[in-house]
């Protein structure tokens, strides 16, 4: 279920679409009710500092233009010790075969999203989005994203090789039919990390989930 006509952001709503995977089992336990809902949305709208303003507004995923202004810190690494994930980051963009998000094959490994901030940019959404599972290669790194809850603390290394406290402020589920991209995949409001997988009821007949679990992380 891919949603191809939202304007810049339709690629984006194709990319999130493309975190289903085929799976053995459904995503698991259900996780609890949305956490700080009002807090992430509040990120969004949030006015940056002044010397981030130069960022701009988003980037359009289908010019594969990187953003000017500075050199781009992109994350290697990720560390969420809560849930046991020691992941290698990869950046991806949009596959201009299918129009969507190009999370790394292998589960083991997560994408973060290079059209966005890096680590250093002073506002906007850091992406970084992963596999829940496979029926391939099993539970996927992000399998166990759903448990995750405010103040949980994790760790994001740059290529610079400075490690990067966090701390979680929101986890939400949506269909992903509604998820609120230009939210998520801002470069404007306050610095925050998105962490994207999927998860909800399973669909045997197209092989996919339902939904996407979405956790949001302030610098600690």
């Amino acid at each position: 279920m891919t949603v191809r006509n939202r304007g810049a952001l339709a690629a984006m709503a194709a990319g999130v679409a493309a975190l289903t995977v085929a799976a053995l089992v459904a995503c698991g336990s259900q996780p609890a009710e949305d956490v700080g809902a009002d807090e992430a949305a509040a990120l969004a709208t949030a006015t940056p500092p002044p010397s981030a303003t130069a960022t701009g507004a988003s980037v359009p995923v289908t010019s594969g233009e990187l953003p000017t202004g500075g050199e781009t810190v992109p994350p290697v690494k990720l560390s969420i010790p809560g849930i046991g994930v020691t992941a290698t980051v990869d950046p991806v963009g949009i596959n201009k075969r299918t129009d969507e998000f190009e999370v790394p094959p292998s589960v083991d490994q997560v994408g973060w999203y290079r059209y966005g901030p890096g680590l250093e940019a002073e506002a906007g959404s850091v992406v970084i989005a992963g596999h829940v599972d496979s029926a391939e290669q099993g539970k996927g790194a992000f399998f166990r994203l759903r448990e995750l809850d405010r103040d949980d603390a994790l760790t994001v290394t740059g290529a610079d090789g400075k490690q990067r406290a966090y701390r979680v402020v929101a986890r939400e589920e949506y269909a992903k039919t509604k998820i609120p991209l230009e939210r998520y995949f801002a470069r404007d409001g306050r610095p925050r990390l998105t962490l994207i997988t999927c998860g909800g009821p399973f669909d045997q007949k197209t092989r996919h989930y339902r939904d996407n679990i979405v956790v949001t992380a302030v610098p600690a």
